[in-house]
């Protein structure tokens, strides 16, 4: 009998998650918090298109209140909330999960801990997504742009454990993640994590407050200037604190943490004006600003900020891209391509 999972978070990545698991014969329940979506997949399906083609999958959705009528517990569950929202996800979800069950974070930022609190560090996993782009426009269609990760021989999912242990869990997470794309058990969760925080820490907060896509921030030599400078600060604070920081957007995290010298720094902005992808894509914090929602800097780019007071590393960039996303988020400041010179001007560049 197929493990009975729960995708608590229905957003881009969760909602890419549960069309590849249905498709491949999982037995997937998701609840999520925007009314139209679950109504969308209800009568409908979900339907995920994109890069790896496209296709339409029945879904089991519930809406917050339904959880209430859940008589069977979950063997597992995926949290695939906005990270803000993962302590209150997290209470809410553990009820309806067997007490030999886990829970596996599969979500931006650092919230293995905040999980392992509240459940016991022994019944969480981390799933880092890497190099992903997935967006969810509308209700109940989820679509995946870039180039397919398998063929080009790159791990896009990394399933952890918290103390580093390859277990049979970890390995069972990584086959059902493989049926989406390439995925592996590693004994490196925060290593993993660490790089990814980087990689969304350089390229999310700066697509949010420009509105620029990946393509216009490649071609921006201001704004790869930026990226660089916040890549090299995550990677110092990272190294600093004892991590084994995995490569950075295809750079070893000791190369970027050197980007002030200058032939390292042209080698990244050379290296930076040719990775716009195939299409213009939106960061998931850009996205989340065009839809109205608070964005995720505090616990991206701030928690660069608060590691590195920590470890004595500055990080002005971060600071200072932190500083503009909160007057994006209170409504002070609008989005636009302009803020990029302003945030230039902040820094003294």
């Amino acid at each position: 009998m197929a493990d009975k999972i729960a995708i608590m978070g229905c957003g881009a990545l969760g909602s890419y998650a549960a069309a590849y698991l249905v498709k491949n014969g999982e037995n997937v329940t998701v609840i999520d918090m925007w009314p139209e979506h679950v109504e969308m997949m209800r009568r409908q399906g979900l339907r995920a298109s994109g890069s790896q083609g496209d296709f339409t999958v029945p879904v089991k959705a519930l809406h917050l209140t339904d959880a209430q009528g859940i008589t069977e517990p979950f063997d597992y569950a995926f949290v695939s909330m906005k990270s803000y929202d993962t302590e209150w996800a997290t209470h809410f979800i553990k009820r309806y999960v067997k007490p030999e069950g886990f829970l596996v974070s599969l979500q931006n930022c650092w919230n293995d801990p905040v999980i392992g609190a509240i459940v016991g560090n022994d019944r969480e996993l981390g799933c880092v997504a890497s190099h992903i782009e997935v967006a969810l426009w509308e209700p109940g269609h989820v679509n995946r742009g870039g180039e397919p990760g398998r063929e080009h021989g790159f791990t896009v999912f990394r399933v952890g454990e918290q103390d580093g242990r390859i277990t049979p869990r970890a390995e069972l997470i990584a086959s059902k993640m493989d049926y989406i794309d390439a995925a592996y058990a590693t004994d490196n969760l925060w290593g993993e994590r660490w790089s990814k925080l980087c990689q969304n820490g350089m390229g999310n907060a700066i697509s949010a407050m420009s509105t620029m896509g990946s393509q216009e921030m490649a071609q921006d030599a201001r704004a790869r200037l930026i990226r660089i400078h916040l890549a090299k600060e995550g990677a110092q604070v990272g190294l600093a604190q004892g991590f084994d920081v995995v490569d950075i957007n295809g750079k070893p995290a000791s190369f970027w943490a050197d980007a002030e010298k200058g032939d390292v720094f042209e080698e990244l902005d050379d290296y930076m004006s040719t990775r716009g992808g195939r299409v213009n894509w939106l960061a998931s914090m850009a996205q989340d600003v065009h839809k109205g929602r608070h964005s995720e800097i505090d616990l991206m780019n701030g928690l660069i900020c608060e590691k590195g007071r920590e470890v004595g590393i500055p990080t002005p960039f971060n600071d200072a891209i932190v500083d503009a996303m909160h007057a994006i988020d209170n409504g002070s400041v609008k989005p636009d391509p302009s803020l990029v010179q302003s945030l230039m001007n902040a820094l003294g560049r």
